[in-house]
């Protein structure tokens, strides 16, 4: 997007001010998205009844229902999200403008006059290795000229007495090789109070007043340094914005599992969050990392409550960034999220274990959301974000259920030859494109963009990769959403987890460490192929898609886990980033410094 006003801009887009969306306009597009989605939520609804309902309802018939009922919703608006994205990205003149219109002035070459915290939090993390990215995120800012502008922290919740003393020697060796050690500072809690977000909130507390910005990184974030200065050049002209959220790509990987999840990730987030982007407007996401934060309304509005009762429900927020986010704009501050790919990065798990770790710990903080439902003088949309969290993971089981049902559904009695096959089967092919439209949006966003496949080592490359991509998200779909169904089933008896370190390089997984982590995902996979296996072969042929995975999560685990596969996929460029084409100094200096190649 060019940073300057330009002839070629509609008239459209005079009318927007520099910093924000006129109140009508947001409404008539909420008000647009709302109906859109309850049209084909209501419309999927009864095509599902004309199915299930053709020969009376069965007690299988009526929980089916009720099932799709509470998982369709998230799948709507991800059809609705990436539609409205695509159009935005490449059928509608200055679509970015109309959704970030307090970025389209901002200049390049403003001058930084307000000074920014880039903090990083860790936890049990391998120090040098989170380092190491902090290191270059330094670097990459000073080379701007506004290093001066900034102070780094390392804020350290490190439990572990060995780890720590890691971190403190990994620290004071990278304080002393900086010239700017000064603006360079460590802090270790002794108590964790409040998890990631007690931790930022103590930083507040002893140097928020030095600083009109913090930016929050994560032990695996890496973000550019002209990013950074695009971050804070938006917020200093627009003083209402309390939080900018950059949006998040993974960086290259040698991980063959990281690099195939975060190939089809990055493109299903980018028509995503330009969508969902253009009708939450002021109210957008926080994800906790890799975005700009105003520190005194920050400090001031949104300190997190306790929640009442014991932990899983109860106790520290442990998903706190979209709660950061709801109290923010209660207190009259816009969170907005850019929805463009500029320099800011992350890590993606590494092995499938891995992955659903981390999905347990935001399934148990967003399953926490329920108390907060009641907050007082929160915005509509505000509450909504919270239920939008919810429903992401609640859809979930009822998705596991929905397959577990469909494998009994011919023992409900009903004449097989009056059942509606093709209507059946159209719903099912509905709900597969529902299932994938986010990333198809953005494979087709990439095809229709000139010159965009070059940047993926070409055509073939790009559309191998996306083929292999949609082929991966359906093994995997099977493994985590019923791995997250037994954890929920486990919160009812009070189940936690923690957050805590997390192994974040490429490593090797054995068939057993699979076997004790996945076996249910077999058993489950057997009996419920068996049973469409029994009743008919073409009844397993449909089911497979949503059902292999089940049977293969093992080797599909060790498979992409091996660390010879991901250098394999990795020298072939094969799920390949445009960073791992044409590499910005910023990756180069992190593959120096880690000794590999991606």
């Amino acid at each position: 997007m060019s940073s300057v006003s330009t002839p070629e801009r509609t008239d459209a887009l005079a009318s927007l001010s520099q910093t924000s969306i006129s109140p009508a306009r947001i409404t008539r597009r909420r008000l647009a998205v709302i109906s859109v989605n309850i049209a084909t939520y209501l419309g999927l609804l009864f095509w599902l009844s004309s199915i299930l309902g053709q020969q009376g309802w069965s007690a299988v018939d009526v929980a089916i229902f009720v099932c799709f009922a509470i998982a369709a919703p998230w799948s709507v608006l991800g059809v609705w999200n990436a539609i409205i994205g695509v159009w935005l990205l490449q059928f509608r003149r200055g679509g970015l403008d109309l959704v970030a219109p307090y970025a389209a002035d901002v200049r390049n070459d403003e001058p930084i006059a307000l000074h920014t915290a880039i903090v990083m939090t860790l936890r049990n993390e391998d120090p040098e290795r989170a380092l190491r990215r902090f290191d270059i995120v330094k670097a990459s800012v000073d080379l701007t000229g506004y290093g001066d502008m900034f102070g780094w922290f390392v804020l350290s919740d490190t439990t572990d007495p060995d780890v720590a003393i890691l971190e403190e020697k990994a620290f004071a060796a990278w304080r002393d090789a900086n010239p700017a050690h000064a603006r360079i500072h460590y802090r270790r809690r002794s108590e964790n109070t409040g998890f990631k977000a007690g931790n930022v909130r103590d930083f507040c507390a002893r140097w928020g007043a030095e600083y009109e910005f913090m930016l929050p990184l994560d032990a695996d974030s890496l973000m550019t340094g002209e990013t950074i200065l695009r971050l804070v050049r938006i917020a200093q002209a627009s003083p209402k914005l309390g939080i900018l959220q950059s949006l998040v790509v993974g960086a290259p990987s040698t991980s063959a599992f990281a690099r195939i999840f975060q190939f089809g990730m990055r493109h299903g987030m980018r028509p995503y969050t330009m969508g969902s982007a253009y009708w939450a407007a002021d109210c957008g996401p926080f994800w906790g990392h890799n975005a700009l934060v105003r520190i005194a309304p920050f400090m001031q509005h949104c300190d997190l409550p306790m929640l009442p009762g014991k932990p899983p429900f109860g106790g520290a927020i442990m998903s706190h960034d979209q709660v950061e986010a709801v109290l923010m704009r209660r207190a009259g501050y816009d969170v907005r999220v850019l929805p463009e790919e500029c320099g800011s990065y992350e890590d993606n798990p590494p092995t499938l274990l891995e992955f659903t770790r981390r999905d347990l710990r935001w399934c148990q903080g967003n399953m926490q959301y329920f108390k907060l439902l009641g907050l007082e003088n929160i915005q509509p949309m505000s509450r909504f974000q919270l239920v939008w969290a919810i429903a992401m993971f609640v859809g979930l089981p009822a998705w596991t259920a929905i397959i577990a049902l469909s494998a009994l559904k011919p023992l409900d009695g009903e004449n097989p030859a009056l059942f509606p096959a093709a209507s059946a089967a159209g719903l099912y092919c509905v709900f597969l494109f529902m299932y994938l439209a986010p990333k198809l949006a953005g494979f087709l966003d990439i095809a229709l963009t000139p010159g965009a496949l070059k940047r993926y080592g070409g055509a073939g490359k790009f559309f191998g990769g996306a083929l292999l991509e949609v082929s991966f998200s359906f093994l995997l779909g099977a493994v985590t959403t019923f791995r997250t169904t037994l954890f929920m089933i486990g919160l009812l008896f009070g189940r936690s987890v923690i957050w805590n370190g997390q192994a974040r390089d490429a490593h090797a997984l054995s068939v057993a460490t699979a076997l004790r982590g996945l076996w249910p995902q077999l058993v489950f996979g057997l009996v419920v192929n068996g049973l469409f296996l029994h009743w008919s072969p073409v009844l397993l042929a449909w089911a497979l898609p949503l059902t292999l995975g089940y049977l293969t999560a093992i080797p599909f685990a060790v498979a992409t886990a091996r660390p010879d596969l991901g250098m394999k996929l990795a020298a072939a460029r094969i799920c390949g980033l445009p960073e791992e084409f044409d590499p910005p100094k910023e990756i180069v200096a992190l593959e120096k410094a880690s000794g590999v190649r991606a």
